[in-house]
């Protein structure tokens, strides 16, 4: 601390109507939003920080960390400028402002902080044509639950004023603390410089045999895996972990320096965008293969020869296999949580271990409770997240280190593990087209059309003449048993959320769902899930994305069938109050 006190200013301001987080206290828009619009940035930073009750944040530690994109930088600045001059004592901070999802959640837990502020906007694209994100997690070091991200919305209504300290400049580069004299604060502003690893890789460390993963990695007959950053936060993570600590040649960590842009590429797992992943792994060379997006918190597995693990099967496979992780096997297992979305092959698990299964909303903030409360070991939702309650992040590495200790256990492939699961448990069939075809769902629409087109839905399907009816292809036909709109009551506290989502449940137990979603906040999507289920082995060798499978039973529906077949009835059924019809491969339209 060198020179005059550095001066604390108040900045006036005005609302805008548009800063509502959509889910775990993030707000997600297009980055040229958070960059041309004035004060939108620090509009809502100063949300999220009045949000903090005042008792509870002067002197308080924060973490903040972010993916790297574009942007990251200078609205890192902008943080630790309004954190200082907002009275938070200490904040940690990720060197080069670069720190992963579960990292912070982990840094948070550790430390015991206030809360973390988290510059992401998860597997979105990045640059200035991309989004970007600011996520508030709380002092457990999960997403925000829906009372705080309330809070945070209520104030960014009604905000006058900001506070900053325009004048202070940190080194983000250097590791290490600096330290800030502030007018008017009795104590300087500190803020810390941490190994964006280390902390992270010391709770890994406790959680796992690393001497089991590193000789299935270096020993005789060692493992040949590939692994994708997806040039976003996970860089680091992957070298320091899988090359350093674990012995992967170098060569097996691919796109691991974090760019603004992600190079050009959409940061998200899955077999759209992994593409380069996606070809190294169907030459054959490689037993094992993984892709992660932008702030690590979501991943994706791939087998030799390109063999794909749905999100849903990592998940049910990895509650099989908990055995295999030490942590596990000293904590107990004591249930399961997937979101409602999630295909059911979890619940036939927990049935075998005579464990609970919790079906809650998507968004992983419902899994925070589950978990403080002791009730809930390990979740996972479709959309390529899973974690356990070692943090209230999913995590991406976790389930990474997760499947190569369950192949070092059981010393089988990657498709033979899933395929013993399938001959044990029978197959799901699981059909989210959005992350891998982009066929069904419906995207980019404006907010008031979707809320006539769920209503509509909503009566068309909840009527009792829906009830009984049979969708046939081929030989197989499904007969609804059930209808409803989801709602969660959270087991802690008696929450109730309502409207999460419209399930059509089917006699064997295969559903259908419409969930409304709008995590960037601007536009709305329709998304459409499909699921059936497949107990004869000679059904489990097909395509969940082709309209049948042809078995030793004949023709079966499989779920994009399924889809086409209500959808069908539901258009026909619609009447002239009905506000869409659904077609199959495009966006609805109005009537």
């Amino acid at each position: 601390m060198e020179g005059s006190p550095i001066p604390v200013l108040t900045v006036p301001t005005a609302p805008y109507e548009d800063q509502r987080p959509t889910g775990g206290g993030g707000l997600r828009r297009p980055t040229g939003l958070f960059e041309g619009q004035r004060n939108y940035l620090p509009n809502f930073i100063q949300s999220v920080l009045s949000s903090i009750d005042l008792r509870d944040r002067q002197g308080c530690t924060m973490v903040v960390g972010s993916d790297g994109r574009y942007f990251s930088r200078t609205a890192t600045e902008i943080v630790v400028q309004m954190a200082a001059a907002n009275g938070i004592g200490r904040l940690i901070i990720g060197q080069n402002g670069i720190l992963s999802t579960p990292a912070v959640s982990c840094i948070i837990r550790k430390i015991k902080a206030a809360g973390g502020i988290i510059l992401t906007a998860s597997h979105c694209p990045g640059g200035p044509g991309g989004e970007f994100g600011v996520k508030f997690n709380v002092a457990n070091g999960g997403p925000a639950p829906d009372v705080v991200s309330d809070k945070i919305y209520q104030i960014s209504k009604t905000i006058e004023e900001y506070a900053i300290c325009p004048d202070l400049r940190i080194d983000l580069s250097r590791l290490g603390r600096q330290e800030f004299d502030l007018e008017n604060k009795f104590k300087p502003f500190r803020v810390e410089i941490v190994d964006p690893v280390d902390i992270y890789l010391n709770l890994l460390r406790t959680i796992f045999d690393f001497n089991a993963i590193k000789s299935l990695l270096t020993g005789p007959g060692q493992l040949k895996i590939r692994v994708d950053a997806m040039h976003g936060v996970m860089g680091p993570y992957v070298r320091k972990v899988l090359c350093d600590e674990l012995g992967a040649p170098a060569n097996s960590a691919i796109n691991c320096v974090p760019l603004e842009d992600f190079g050009g590429q959409h940061p998200d797992p899955n077999l759209t965008y992994a593409t380069t992943l996606l070809e190294a792994m169907k030459g054959g060379e490689y037993g094992f293969g993984a892709a992660f997006d932008a702030d690590g918190d979501r991943y994706m597995i791939l087998g030799q020869n390109g063999f794909f693990v749905s999100p849903s099967d990592s998940l049910a496979i990895i509650a099989a296999n908990l055995s295999c992780i030490p942590y596990f096997r000293q904590m107990g297992v004591r249930g399961f949580g997937r979101s409602m979305p999630t295909s059911m092959a979890l619940d036939r698990v927990a049935k075998s271990m005579k464990v609970p299964v919790y079906e809650t909303p998507a968004g992983w903030r419902f899994f925070s409770n589950l978990m403080d409360s002791g009730r809930c070991s390990l979740c996972g939702e479709e959309s390529f997240g899973t974690g356990s309650d070692h943090l209230r992040e999913k995590d991406g590495l976790w389930a990474v280190l997760v499947w190569l200790s369950i192949i070092a256990a059981r010393k089988q492939s990657v498709e033979e593990i899933v395929r013993d699961h399938w001959a044990k448990f029978g197959r799901h069939y699981y059909c989210r087209s959005s992350r891998e075809q982009n066929r069904f769902d419906y995207e980019g629409l404006e907010p008031k059309t979707t809320y006539y087109i769920m209503r509509d839905l909503e009566a068309l399907v909840t009527d009792k003449s829906f009830i009984g009816q049979q969708f046939a292809v081929g030989s197989h036909v499904y007969s609804v048993v059930k209808t409803d709109s989801f709602e969660y009551v959270d087991p802690v506290d008696g929450t109730v959320t309502k409207k999460q989502g419209l399930r059509i449940i089917f006699s064997d137990a295969s559903r259908l769902i419409f969930r409304l979603s709008s995590s960037s906040g601007m536009r709305a999507t329709i998304r459409l899930y499909a699921e059936s289920f497949e107990r004869d082995p000679s059904g489990h060798d097909q395509e969940p994305q082709n309209p049948y499978i042809h078995g030793a039973r004949g023709t079966n529906l499989l779920p994009s069938s399924l889809k086409h077949e209500v959808l069908r009835t539901i258009n026909k059924k619609r009447n002239k109050k009905t506000s869409f019809t659904l077609h199959l491969h495009r966006n609805p339209t109005s009537v």
